[in-house]
């Protein structure tokens, strides 16, 4: 067996990528004692870390699934993009260059200041909601379909997100390797799509095949050129997905699947219904075991940024820029974004696995992209995929699995956004189709 593990024997890789949630604030205690039942190391929460606000310290507590309001916690959409991020991490918008080691302790005095802002988001503050609502993580009876197949197969607990900024650069990073040194949304200026190449146009250069399925209005469509002059064969909806996965005519190759952004979706956006989420979570893995195709499938459910809600690991620096491109605000792509879930789902991973690369660099959005670029021999897009840690070596059964970790999963929500509100994000797929 090769350093990639079985990944030749893999045929389609899924990704699912959420919105703006952290680690600590999804799976932080996903296993009590930071350790599994065989005994390996997860970094997790032991249960004292704390920030310290305005209005005195804050402890991290759980956020049980009884909890009132529970799947719409924090309570209001925390403030996210490169200067509310660095003082999540640092306690201060500006650091220097290069930036000293992150204290975390930035993540209540931030949010203070999210209750207070509302730009373009359109922030909803759900009544109760305080400095110290930041500080919650949720328990796995709380989120059973991310924390079962997070215990049931394979759970990242050093995947960073690419940049630490904003949602349109990390998904720039994850599918073309750099965001040219874009480093936020350029919510005021409009949104203009990417003018780079991405994984999907090196995909079908090199003769294999990709799609994207939305739940919503499609986002990826219109970011690259690759992609909004692709043909229309290479997207579709959700049920187009699913319909695929079951009868076995998903590509062989990249299939990337787009959450409902709008603010009843599931991408688990704060503060949209987290619960809805698990429910997508739950279809796509359904769809894709119970398909004739499953045994040569490798799902990966993670998320674009951390959206500033807390974690406790500070982002590790050495991380090799990308390309040439003049970072925005003097930002030098040397440093990781922060912490988020990541799951890796086959039924040729053992269950219990807490995936780290060998070596000292972490895993981050372009170790998807180096990834494909190991099944499918394909060249690097930068130097940070090519720099970057692939993750075949999950993969270490010799014969595929057949039970599943799913066998009861209960669900529960709350009251829901208006279904005719709209969200942030959805205003930007507005933006990007109306310029293709």
């Amino acid at each position: 067996m090769s350093n990639n593990g079985r990944l030749d024997q893999i045929d389609h890789l899924v990704v699912l990528m959420q919105e703006n949630r952290s680690f600590d604030h999804m799976l932080g205690f996903l296993y009590p004692d930071q350790k599994t039942p065989s005994g390996a190391q997860f970094e997790g929460l032991k249960g004292d870390e704390s920030n310290a606000g305005p209005d005195g310290v804050h402890t991290v507590f759980r956020i049980l699934r009884t909890a009132p309001d529970a799947y719409f916690m924090p309570g209001a959409d925390p403030r996210e993009g490169y200067a509310p991020t660095n003082t999540q991490l640092f306690g201060t918008a500006d650091p220097g260059t290069p930036a000293p080691a992150a204290t975390m302790t930035g993540f209540v005095t931030s949010f203070v200041d999210a209750l207070q802002f509302d730009p373009l988001h359109g922030r909803t503050v759900r009544p109760g909601t305080g400095p110290g609502n930041i500080m919650g993580c949720y328990t796995p009876d709380a989120l059973p379909v991310l924390s079962g197949l997070a215990r049931g197969y394979a759970v990242c607990d050093h995947w960073f997100s690419s940049a630490p900024t904003e949602t349109l650069p990390n998904r720039a990073f994850a599918l073309a390797g750099t965001s040219q040194g874009r480093m936020d949304d350029h919510q005021q200026a409009g949104t203009p799509p990417f003018d780079f190449p991405s994984i999907f146009g090196l995909l079908a250069k090199n003769g294999t095949d990709w799609a994207i399925y939305s739940d919503g209005k499609q986002l990826t469509r219109f970011d690259f050129p690759d992609t909004t002059q692709a043909d229309p064969s290479h997207f579709g909806g959700f049920t187009q997905f699913r319909n695929a996965a079951r009868t076995g005519t998903l590509p062989k190759g990249f299939v990337f699947l787009e959450p409902d952004w709008s603010l009843a979706g599931n991408d688990q956006h704060p503060v949209h219904d987290v619960s809805h989420g698990e429910q997508l979570m739950l279809d796509v893995y359904t769809a894709l075991r119970t398909g004739p195709d499953w045994n040569r499938t490798l799902l990966v459910i993670t998320y674009d940024e951390h959206g500033g809600c807390y974690d406790h690991v500070p982002p590790p620096s050495g991380a090799v820029p990308p390309d040439g491109a003049q970072g925005e605000f003097g930002f030098d792509f040397t440093r990781f974004g922060v912490r988020v879930p990541a799951v890796l789902i086959s039924p040729l991973i053992a269950a219990g696995t807490v995936y780290r690369p060998a070596g000292d660099t972490p895993l981050d959005h372009t170790s998807v992209l180096k990834t494909i670029e190991q099944r499918w021999n394909l060249p690097p897009l930068t130097d940070r995929d090519k720099a970057a840690p692939g993750f075949g070596d999950v993969l270490t059964l010799d014969t595929p699995r057949t039970d599943d970790p799913l066998t009861l999963v209960p669900m529960s929500g709350g009251t829901t956004m208006s279904a005719n509100s709209e969200s942030y994000l959805d205003r930007v797929c507005d933006a990007l189709a109306r310029q293709a």
